[in-house]
């Protein structure tokens, strides 16, 4: 007889990326498109709404890149101080580790004597990654990746920068705003829409987040500029 084996397939293993590339994305869409409707809305030419918004872009991603690196480096940083230290426990005191990795399990609902089993089984196996899991809460193949997060975001943003950019180069006249507008609202619908699909969440909600607080900052921005008249 054949055995068919179930396959569960989950989406937290994506939460990493999905959060950096999302929030990337959003960004560059929402502070693209606002900075180019502030400074379009100041009264300014087209060429100086052009250069403002690819000089967003550009700070943007590098901002991202810079915040997103060393943000995720201290928290990578705060993972192998803990691993070192629980490391040097396990050498130095190899009983009381099992007797804590223990009284996790028991907590958890197992009975004693099979905690302390199970503790010893896993323990036999790879210590240091039964404590990391189950002690510090961290799962070594899911470690924080300063470099790919970096990447990730300033990719990402970069992209969808160049979503509002491109339309306010093909766009000119007194439309740019209208048109800037309307499909940076699109785009940010999309997006909510794809990210909230891709974890596993309705689409038309994620849609409307994203879009409806993108919305308000464009709408924030566009109206500084025309109050001051100046370039933000």
């Amino acid at each position: 007889m054949r055995r068919h084996l179930h396959r569960e397939h989950h989406r937290t293993d994506r939460t990493g990326w999905l959060r950096a590339a999302v929030l990337g994305a959003n960004d560059g869409i929402v502070s693209t498109a606002s900075l180019v409707l502030g400074v379009a809305a100041s009264g300014a030419d087209h060429g100086s709404v052009v250069t403002a918004g690819l000089a967003g872009l550009v700070a943007g991603a590098m901002s991202m890149a810079a915040g997103e690196y060393v943000s995720v480096h201290s928290q990578a940083d705060t993972e192998k101080a803990d691993l070192a230290r629980e490391a040097e426990e396990l050498l130095s005191d190899p009983t009381g580790e099992l007797r804590e990795l223990t009284a996790i399990y028991v907590k958890r609902g197992l009975k004693p004597a099979l905690a302390r089993q199970v503790a010893a089984e896993l323990m036999s196996h790879d210590a240091l990654g039964a404590h990391a899991r189950d002690e510090l809460g961290i799962a070594t193949h899911r470690q924080a990746a300063p470099l790919q997060a970096a990447a990730t975001s300033a990719a990402s943003f970069a992209v969808g920068a160049l979503l509002p950019l491109v339309v306010a180069m093909l766009t000119r006249g007194n439309i740019l705003l209208i048109v800037t507008a309307a499909m940076s609202i699109v785009f940010l619908a999309i997006l909510g829409g794809l990210a909230a699909q891709a974890g596993g969440a309705g689409r038309r909600r994620g849609a409307w987040r994203v879009a409806s607080w993108g919305a308000i900052a464009m709408l924030a921005t566009a109206g500084v500029g025309r109050l001051f008249g100046t370039v933000v």
